[in-house]
């Protein structure tokens, strides 16, 4: 496989950057990070204020979004955001 050109990540990038801020109103967070293991071909997406929805809540929130992208990741791991 090549490797994507300017254009290409770009757009990938604009996915993510949408994806998350999608997830961000969703969940009414303030503050999110993202971070891409290549790899394992993950995205994990950290959240402010994730930790207080259930696991049943926040699969019920996601599933819809998740399930209409069009990025190639293994997984996409929804995580409570933590303070550095």
């Amino acid at each position: 496989m090549s490797e994507p050109n300017e254009s290409e990540y770009t757009a990938w990038q604009e996915d993510v950057d949408f994806l998350t801020q999608t997830l961000k109103d969703l969940f009414e967070s303030t503050d999110a990070r993202t971070y891409v293991d290549e790899v394992h071909n993950q995205l994990y997406i950290e959240l402010e204020g994730l930790h207080e929805y259930s696991h049943d809540e926040i699969a019920e929130i996601a599933e819809p979004v998740l399930s209409e992208l069009d990025l190639d990741f293994e997984d996409i791991i929804l995580l409570p955001l933590t303070k550095e």
